[in-house]
């Protein structure tokens, strides 16, 4: 590892429940932990890691509270449930965690349940503007790669989808409507006046696959939040995919000018905005297996191979850094599927949503239990 490496740290959502049913206890989650806070559906909360630069500290940052609130549920009767959709048969009404806040009776009364999802959301620290929208524009064009990988959302309400991600079909992107930022003014610009025009209520309510954040946004910047990802219950997969996406930064900023969409694509903005949008959906459909389009050249490319490429392109760099051993758990989930197609394909072979989430929360308790 070295010293140039960026700083990361996560936002991790997790749904709580029984074997069989979604169950919400986020608010009195947030009174007997200090580092979880309730999400706006009361079966749902989270997780924030204090930022590092070094992999070997963010197992622990990850892996920690995980436990330590698997312990508070046993007690009660209760698990983590590694979907990122409330996959079991539930109940469609919205379980607002604070009915008094103004914010989440507004996401309530305009989105209802189609925002009780799980994620994880993964922010690399950039404080160089320039640099920072840079990676902004790159990553956006890419982030359907992100989502494929971590896919873990085939199910709702006790039935099969047909998506690999139900999570990033449903959740609504907001605005619906996100250019590529040319600049920090121009992202100044827009929030303000997406925020004037109420297409959003405040500077939280951006939902997008990829945005900037910092102690005072819109003005003042310091990281990249990349917010696509499903739910990762593989705490190695989950920092594979960190460590991907670190690379492909670091590698943009020894070759701007022929990696900066905003000059290396034969797109212009618009385009190019048009395009990453279809290929989220895509990606969100199909995952591994989805046809896309390049941001470079305008060639369809199938997904696993866009990332075959990519990890090649990044392998010098990775070996420069120390961090090819990282990316192991990516090639895995090439060679053997991801979450969302090994439980789909568990599905076919006849096991019932309820057979598969126990085993997979079996196999998350033995992969906690075995970090000891």
């Amino acid at each position: 590892m070295s010293t140039n490496n960026l700083y990361k740290g996560f936002e991790v959502e997790l749904f709580t429940g029984s074997f069989n049913s979604h169950i919400g206890v986020s608010v009195d989650i947030e009174k007997n932990f200090s580092n979880f806070v309730k999400e706006p559906d009361n079966r749902n909360v989270e997780y924030i890691t204090t930022p590092e630069k070094d992999y070997k500290f963010l197992y622990d940052k990850l892996i920690t509270p995980r436990k330590d609130l698997r312990k508070w549920l046993n007690n009660k009767g209760l698990t983590i449930i590694p979907s990122s959709t409330l996959c079991f048969k539930h109940d469609f009404q919205f379980q607002r965690s604070d009915i008094d806040n103004i914010y989440h009776k507004f996401i309530e009364d305009n989105y209802g349940i189609a925002v009780a999802t799980s994620s994880v959301h993964i922010n690399i620290g950039i404080d160089d503007l320039d640099k920072l929208f840079a990676a902004i524009r790159l990553i956006r064009s890419e982030a359907a790669l992100y989502l494929s990988i971590s896919a873990s959302s085939p199910f709702l309400n006790n039935k099969i989808t047909g998506n690999h991600s139900q999570r990033w079909i449903q959740f609504p992107k907001t605005p619906s409507k996100v250019p590529f930022f040319v600049d920090h003014n121009s992202y100044v610009d827009w929030i303000k006046e997406n925020i004037a025009n109420k297409n959003m209520q405040n500077i939280r309510h951006f939902w997008s696959s990829i945005r900037p954040n910092g102690p005072q946004r819109p003005l003042i910047l310091d990281r990249l939040e990349l917010r696509i990802c499903d739910f990762v219950h593989d705490i190695n997969l989950l920092l594979g995919i960190t460590a991907m996406l670190e690379l492909r930064i670091l590698h943009l900023f020894e070759n701007i000018n022929t990696l900066d969409p905003l000059t290396a694509s034969n797109y212009d903005i618009d385009d190019l905005s048009e395009i990453c949008d279809q290929n989220e959906i895509n990606a969100a459909k199909d995952s591994l297996n989805s046809e896309l389009i390049h941001w470079q050249d305008g060639k369809k490319i199938v997904c696993k191979e866009w990332i075959q490429n990519l990890l090649s392109d990044l392998s010098s760099i990775a070996e420069k850094f120390n961090m090819k051993h990282l990316l192991k758990p990516i090639y895995k989930v090439l060679e053997e599927g991801n979450q969302s197609m090994q439980w789909i394909d568990q599905y076919e072979k006849g096991l019932s949503i309820e057979q598969i989430m126990k085993i997979s929360i079996q196999d998350m308790i033995k992969s906690e239990d075995d970090n000891v």
